[in-house]
């Protein structure tokens, strides 16, 4: 049975993969905004393939879709599997989608050869994970579980003039109803979460043998979506260095700085990355003129949200100290914090013991990047996530995914999913 899946399924997954892909191929790379039209176009796509297969379908009312193959005993509550429909702009295709075919591709071997789960089997959609376009990360999960906020929905497109809730309800969606602070389905109705996902990083592509992982937790983070620091533009001719208020100095000594902090704390052992994703000057700015303005990103994660709020501390206190010294000042928009989750230790275990069981080498590793598996966890539904192996990283257009290590972390899906009540 191990070979027939990974064998038979290869065709189906593929297929699916490259019909996404054609959907939305945008220049280099493929776009899926989080409640934009590319988006949802996939998800009926997906929807349609749920029918083919005979699931039982619904919709949440924040647009999050439950396909359910129905199991012996539907008083038990479900093992749920699935992960996120969008995509950052111009990024790859396997982000998100791997674990969404991967979940069809077990109900879709269960249908071929006639398996019925013990308990109901569910393939979970979500939207809007990547907070690319809006600044705020697992929209679509954090909406199921009751944890997002009218503040959340009033958060701005990073190019257009339309907020997250313009988006939601474009799509058919009611705001008010998302963030009314209650779960939108039954979270006690959910045995299991289980989360396959490219890895996003080298560590399973630099293995001959662990081509899966089982992940053991996964970093939480402390962002900013706009920081802005404010000097004064002036001829870049005419004024010694002694008179300026020079914006990208400033925001280049802060860099700095907190790069050195960085270093100096993961010498001491704390787990802690730290990123600025965008950085850019006014629209006025030219070659003659000394910068009045910069505008960048911050994105500091860590397994212990502890270190990060440490570190943002130690941020805003450099930050203060530079203001002084160069006659700038540094305005910080909301911080938006998402927890770390440990993974459900059983339940990781369990992965692993079923991973040997069946001949799969799979390594044990923490997730850098965050995932929707950390904002369910976090309420109390337990959860594990399956690493796959990927080349070139992710979160750009060059992203890769060998479909045979996809198929291994789809066997190992399925042997979970076969063996969860034995």
């Amino acid at each position: 049975m191990t070979a027939d899946l990974q064998q038979e399924g290869v065709q189906f997954c593929s297929d699916i993969f490259e019909n996404v892909r054609a959907m939305s191929a945008d220049s280099v790379g493929v776009t899926r905004q989080g409640y934009g039209p590319v988006e949802s176009k996939v998800i009926d796509y997906l929807v349609g393939i749920g029918r083919e297969l005979q699931l039982e379908i619904t919709t949440d009312p924040a647009g999050n879709v439950w396909m359910c193959l129905p199991g012996r005993d539907r008083t038990l509550p479900a093992f749920v599997s699935g992960s996120h429909a969008d995509s950052v702009p111009q990024g790859g295709n396997y982000d998100g989608m791997a674990g969404v075919v991967a979940a069809l591709a077990v109900a879709w071997w269960m249908r071929r050869t006639g398996y019925v789960p013990t308990r109901d089997y569910v393939v979970l959609i979500m939207r809007c994970e990547e907070s690319s376009f809006f600044g705020k990360a697992y929209v679509g999960s954090l909406s199921w579980t009751g944890q997002l906020t009218q503040a959340d929905t009033a958060l701005k497109h990073r190019t257009q003039d339309v907020t997250l809730g313009d988006c939601m309800a474009a799509c058919g969606f009611d705001p008010a109803r998302i963030t009314a602070g209650e779960p939108l389905v039954d979270l006690a109705r959910i045995a299991a979460f289980v989360e396959l996902h490219i890895e996003q990083g080298p560590t399973l592509d630099s293995s001959e043998t662990e081509r899966v992982g089982v992940v053991t937790g996964i970093r939480g983070n402390v962002r900013h979506k706009v920081v802005k620091c404010i000097g004064q533009t002036a001829h870049s001719g005419a004024v010694d260095k002694q008179y300026r208020h020079d914006a990208v100095m400033a925001t280049a000594e802060l860099i700095n700085r907190m790069d050195k902090h960085w270093d100096a704390w993961l010498e001491k052992g704390e787990d802690l990355v730290f990123t600025v994703g965008v950085l850019k000057t006014a629209a006025s700015s030219a070659i003659s003129v000394i910068p009045g303005e910069t505008t960048f990103t911050l994105d500091m994660r860590s397994l212990k949200i502890d270190t990060v709020e440490r570190f943002h501390d130690l941020l805003v206190q450099e930050a203060e100290a530079i203001a002084k010294e160069r006659g700038v000042t540094f305005e910080f928009d909301r911080k938006l914090v998402t927890q770390p989750a440990v993974v459900d230790e059983a339940l990781s275990d369990r992965l692993a013991d079923i991973a040997r069981q069946c001949g799969i080498p799979a390594k044990r590793l923490a997730s850098g990047a965050g995932h929707d598996a950390a904002v369910i966890g976090n309420k109390g539904v337990p959860v594990a996530m399956i690493f796959i192996a990927n080349q070139n990283g992710s979160h750009n257009p060059y992203e890769a995914m060998e479909i045979k290590d996809f198929m291994i972390g789809t066997q190992l899906l399925w042997n979970v999913v076969e063996h969860f009540d034995d």
